[in-house]
């Protein structure tokens, strides 16, 4: 057939550019777009950041097959925050929820209406949207809720601290309360990261072939040490020559005892890598690979809580601090990009970005405007290893725990204030992460004029936020 009309011809090119066949699958000229976020992993838990006594193979090929970032950090050092920090594309000195506050009888402070989330964006553009896992961003029917906040689909944990017991009594599907009676203080049967990861994979399955957004926030590893007593288990058991500890029967309060902590958070990371190479798989099985970008992190630095021992792994990968802490090892976390035919691979991007940058990102992709106020830069020409990307001119944190602190990194300089809360006045520790990246030698007191640049920096990105201030005692003083 001839095509002799101007327009006929347009017409024709412009649907042989949106859509292709492969597998006998349908794909969309707008990529699917999975983001992978652990619970408290940290920088050095994954082989290819470094880790020698955990097992983690399809993190280790994602990073081989795509882009591993090596500057890539989080909102902050806990949970909520951190991700309100990449729902929002704003800094915890900018985004509405900044600490890990509870809403009696269950969840988190909820992100307001006025909030415009990445979920939002995506649902805009045309994509079908779920969140697997663990919110902590608003109760059920909240302001908060993920189905207000932009989600088609959720299935997990609404309440972070019900996702310290992996053998709950009840997970939520959207706003409907689905209960585990068999689950007790003493009969742990449901494990909820399995029922979690099932639940993403028939979203993936039934999705497949139109566009699709999917947040699988994993709880693993955080604690509790929870593992069922598979292979998986077993084998760390006798790599390791663990001995058993003695522990209490649990009494349904605080994190569950675990008598093999460190052959149980083992399997726990060796688990999280499991499931992401079933997302990835399944991919590949449904001929969407190649128009799906999945970006892999996790959501602060590793914890030292329910038995875990961090140092034994060396989970903070040479880095100074833990989760809580604004040093590096509580908020540069191990990301991989993968995106096939797209993504070069092999890459290793030092890159410094944040999670804020996702939602400019992930808009980009879906040809979506980037809201006002947000401080992220789209990661874009960085995945596609363009020359002359963007920069950051500096980025920075808050955290309103002990005591407050702030945070800047300015290129290879970075600063650090602790006791905010009561002295805003407080001295800045200042370090070359170039020469110094474990963050062991403070030199404020020999380069003044960066002291007083990232100081001018603190006070220009805090915005006072009346739900979490940040200077309060130091005002009622």
């Amino acid at each position: 057939m001839k095509y002799n009309n101007p327009l006929a011809i347009f017409l024709l090119l412009c649907t042989a550019l949106i859509t292709t066949t492969t597998k006998g699958q349908q794909t969309q000229s707008k990529p699917n777009i999975i983001f992978i976020l652990a619970d408290d992993l940290g920088y050095g838990d994954l082989g290819c950041f470094g880790q020698k006594l955990i097992q983690t193979p399809h993190l280790d090929a994602m990073a081989k097959q795509g882009m591993r970032f090596t500057q890539f950090y989080a909102g902050t050092s806990v949970c909520a925050p951190s991700r309100s920090s990449f729902m929002t594309g704003q800094h915890t000195g900018h985004t509405p929820v900044r600490g890990n506050k509870s809403v009696p009888p269950e969840g988190q402070w909820p992100i307001p209406d006025s909030a415009i989330t990445v979920a939002e964006i995506m649902k805009k553009a045309g994509y079908v949207t779920g969140d697997f896992g663990k919110w902590g961003l608003g109760p059920v029917g909240s302001t908060g809720d993920p189905i207000k906040q932009g989600f088609d689909q959720f299935y997990g944990y609404n309440c972070q601290s019900k996702a310290h017991n992996y053998y709950p009594d009840h997970l939520w599907d959207n706003d409907q309360r689905v209960d585990f009676a068999s689950n007790t203080p003493s009969s742990f049967t449901e494990y909820s990261a399995d029922l979690i990861q099932q639940k993403a994979m028939q979203f993936i399955d039934k999705q497949a072939g139109k566009p699709f957004f999917l947040f699988l926030s994993y709880t693993l590893p955080h604690a509790a040490l929870q593992s069922p007593n598979d292979s998986l288990f077993e084998k760390y058991k006798k790599l390791f020559n663990e001995k058993p500890v003695d522990v209490p029967a649990w009494n349904g309060k605080g994190y569950a005892p675990q008598a093999y902590p460190r052959a149980a958070y083992a399997a726990m990371v060796s688990r999280l890598d499991a499931y992401v190479g079933q997302v990835l798989d399944m991919l590949k099985q449904k001929g969407i690979d190649k128009n799906t970008l999945v970006i892999f992190s996790s959501d602060n630095g590793p914890h030292k809580e329910g038995g875990h021992d961090p140092a034994y792994f060396n989970s903070s990968g040479g880095f100074r601090g833990i989760k809580r802490d604004l040093y590096e090892g509580g908020i540069r976390e191990p990301t991989i990009a993968w995106w096939p035919g797209t993504i070069k691979a092999g890459v290793n991007s030092d890159h410094i970005g944040a999670f804020w940058d996702l939602l400019p990102t992930f808009a980009e992709l879906a040809r979506q405007p980037v809201p006002k106020g947000v401080d992220g830069i789209s990661l874009v020409p960085v995945l596609l290893s363009k020359k002359n990307a963007p920069q950051h001119r500096f980025l920075y944190w808050e955290f309103h725990e002990q005591g407050g602190k702030q945070a800047v990194r300015m290129g290879k300089w970075k600063g650090v204030k602790l006791n905010v809360a009561t002295d805003p006045k407080a001295p800045i520790e200042l370090y070359d992460l170039v020469a110094d990246p474990g963050e062991k030698n403070n030199i404020a007191a020999g380069n003044p004029k960066i002291v007083q640049a990232i100081q001018r920096i603190m006070l220009q990105e805090h915005r006072e936020n009346k739900d979490f201030p940040l200077f309060t005692k130091a005002t009622n003083n």
